[in-house]
């Protein structure tokens, strides 16, 4: 099933190109990673799937509506977590969620029971008994998601959801999007590669209005960059380093400085061939070895590494 399709969706701002006949579909129940630099049309995007904006031309879909023309259904499907919640600072957290659950005409007795497991799920439980202008920002985020599932939506969109968050509010806000996921499909844009790495199952890439890849993590590894083994030696490991060039099976040797250590880092073409290989060698080199491991690389040198691809076209 999909909750998502778009097709050929754009949007222009004058001469400028926001959003550049962007085609997607994101199934349901995952945690979608939409990726971009600041200005790339994450926002936009965002927007006009929720009906805040009109696209210039192309259609999508959510949650099995289509988007514009006030679609009310739309509306009722779908919740919304935005950059800086606007909330009444004056209302506690508990008349805020009552208030939004009114404007969904949620009936009384469920709204009630509603706006309890929603302070529960979101930690705020007893903090729903003080005013809003008391919350910390990790609070009103988590307030913020609350009322953007007052009404079991299908599908919630949260744009950059721990911006500005503090370590602690960010780990809150990530754990309670593991959880969403089992009953409703995330689609969090957002520039934090970090965190779409802990709890996305998908990510898309955006750049200037157009959409590059779209995968699982796993897959931009494999089709973006090569694992690396990493070498650590008592001696000097310069010379091994450059008998390692003449290997086939062997790419782009090289020493790096972390922290004041020396590290040998070589990318293998077949990775389990070098598995099995380069052990043989290390101990052919009469080197003693400190430390041996094969690294990942992180989603952050992915993303540098597709836009500088981007960028040299």
């Amino acid at each position: 099933m999909t909750s998502i399709k778009i097709d050929n969706l754009s949007k222009h701002y004058g001469k400028i190109i926001a959003l550049d006949k962007l085609n997607l579909e994101v199934p349901d129940n995952i945690v979608f990673g939409f990726l971009g630099p600041n200005g790339a049309g994450k926002t936009t995007t965002v927007k006009l799937l929720t009906g805040f904006s009109r696209p210039t031309s192309g259609d999508a879909w959510v949650a099995d509506e289509k988007v514009g023309d006030g679609n009310y259904l739309l509306n009722a499907k779908t919740g919304l977590l935005p950059d800086v919640p606007a909330f009444y600072n004056w209302m506690t957290g508990r008349e805020f969620l009552y208030f939004v659950g009114e404007l969904y005409d949620i009936p009384s007795g469920e709204l009630k029971s509603r706006v309890g497991e929603l302070l529960e799920m979101v930690e705020l439980i007893e903090a729903g008994r003080r005013r809003i202008g008391g919350y910390s920002r990790g609070m009103r985020q988590r307030l913020g998601i609350a009322q953007a599932l007052i009404n079991r939506p299908r599908v919630l969109f949260m744009d950059e959801p721990t911006s500005a968050l503090d370590p602690i509010g960010r780990r809150e806000v990530l754990e309670l999007i593991l959880r969403l996921r089992e009953s409703a499909t995330i689609f969090m844009s957002t520039h934090i590669l970090s965190d779409v790495e802990r709890v996305c199952d998908m990510v898309g890439i955006i750049n200037q209005g157009k959409l590059l890849t779209v995968s699982s993590v796993e897959a931009l590894r494999h089709k973006y960059t090569h694992s690396a083994f990493e070498m650590e030696f008592i001696e000097d490991a310069r010379p091994f380093a450059e008998s390692l060039n003449q290997i086939p099976w062997l790419t782009e040797p090289k020493i790096v400085i972390e922290g004041g250590t020396p590290i040998l880092r070589v990318s293998a073409v077949d990775i389990d061939y070098a598995r099995r290989e380069l052990p043989r060698l290390i101990s052919e080199s009469g080197l003693t070895l400190t430390r041996y491991e094969l690294s990942q690389p992180s989603l952050e040198e992915i993303f540098i590494n597709i836009m500088e691809s981007e960028n040299n076209r």
